[in-house]
């Protein structure tokens, strides 16, 4: 259990509504906003964002853009100013800038969810916590430390900062006892702590999106296998080819999550299935996920307006899924292949059945690995989806 604070405890309020015309204001303008803004801006809500950069991809769709560094306590004044309820759309939120906003304005997420996740320590305790299984791991404070710890575990197992790091930044897999100095000498660098987690050998990577209200009420979307290249997800494919007793662990495990870390929003939970059948939750992120990109066209209710929904304490929407899907993402090096695509009579012939919708992001600059948009390819089976991606040209660059 996450214990929310006495200041978050006289502020959460489980009868609080935000309607529809009400303003929410977003702490990060990157993609993840701009999706939140465009799905409640359908549902009738103003939009209010702080980011450092101009024409931020939220802030080309909000009503209002702060431009500042995130720890600025007079920008996020005047973002709590603007809004009526605020959010955030990366965990990476400066903690004092959180607290200022509880004092002055509406933050029903709180910052104990954000102060967790933030840590990978914190994390792994709070999930056990509720009662969920994480992979073995080990605090190492020193280079000993992680000579011992990597005798328990054995080889390999994977070195990773507690926090920080992202898409595969921040983490070592180490092979050999060989690398043992230099992994430490390199991590600890980061001057934070460090966490040796066992490798788990698994058959597939799996997540699960839950969404809780402060009324209580617990949605999980349908569970996504997820693909990854070079640490970056690449296909997330609903439904998930595992069995469906595999599925419903994995949807009880997100909702136990949700519910015991007292999470308003949404929750991704990222899970590791084993040989034997055995699921291990590696990591949260208390917001939406790329994961979760494909409820957008295939779900009846999007993570985007489901997030909506559980801020502003409206009744959670049918997550259901309508159609299978395959998500996957663009990249940098992806974005002119896919706009030559786009314009191509061919575009429009694809095989029955398979209809591709584009996302892109409004972000400045294309480079190589940086998440500029994705495509939700529906169709009847997986299988279409696979043949539609691989006819159209536009991945061929991605490096295997």
């Amino acid at each position: 259990m996450t214990p929310r604070t006495e200041r978050e405890a006289r502020a959460y309020d489980p009868d609080k509504v935000i309607a529809p015309g009400g303003t929410i204001g977003v702490l990060g303008g990157g993609q993840l906003g701009r999706m939140l803004a465009l799905a409640g801006r359908a549902m009738g809500y103003r939009f209010a964002t702080l980011d450092p950069t101009p024409d931020s991809p939220c802030g080309q769709v909000a009503d209002k853009q702060v431009t500042a560094p995130y720890h600025d306590a007079g920008a996020a004044r005047q973002l709590a100013e603007l809004s009526d309820v605020i959010t955030y759309e990366f965990e990476n939120v400066d903690a004092d800038v959180t607290e200022l906003l509880m004092k002055e304005s509406y933050v029903p997420q709180g910052s104990s969810l954000l102060y967790t996740t933030q840590h990978r320590l914190r994390e792994k305790r709070a999930i056990e916590a509720a009662g969920v299984r994480v992979a073995p791991y080990s605090e190492i404070r020193s280079e000993d430390e992680l000579r011992a710890a990597v005798g328990r575990f054995g080889l390999p197992c994977v070195l990773k900062t507690a926090t920080g790091g992202y898409d595969g930044k921040g983490q070592w897999v180490i092979r050999s006892e060989s690398e043992i100095g230099e992994a430490y000498e390199t991590l600890a660098r980061a001057g934070t702590e460090l966490v040796l987690e066992q490798f788990i050998r698994f058959e597939k990577e799996l997540s699960v999106i839950a969404a809780r209200s402060p009324r209580g009420e617990i949605r999980t979307f349908p569970a996504a296998e997820n693909e990854h290249v070079n640490n970056i997800l690449h296909l997330s494919i609903v439904p998930a080819r595992v069995p469906s007793d595999v599925v419903e662990r994995a949807e009880r495990m997100a909702a136990d999550i949700a519910k015991g870390l007292d999470v308003i929003g949404l929750i991704a939970v990222e899970l590791f299935l084993t040989a034997d059948g055995e699921l291990y939750v590696n990591e949260l992120a208390p917001r939406p996920h790329n994961s979760g990109h494909y409820t957008m066209e295939a779900c009846r209710t999007s993570q985007f307006e489901q997030h909506v929904r559980a801020i502003c304490n409206m009744p959670l929407g049918d997550p259901g899924l309508m159609q299978p899907v395959v998500m996957v993402n663009v990249l940098g090096e992806h974005v002119q292949p896919l706009l030559d695509w786009i314009v191509k009579p061919e575009s429009e012939n694809l095989e029955p059945g398979v209809t591709a919708k584009v996302h892109l992001y409004g972000k400045a600059e294309a480079k190589n690995g940086r998440k500029m948009g994705h495509v939700n390819v529906l169709a009847d089976t997986p299988e279409s989806a696979f043949r539609w991606i691989e006819a159209s040209g536009i991945w061929e660059s991605k490096d295997n």
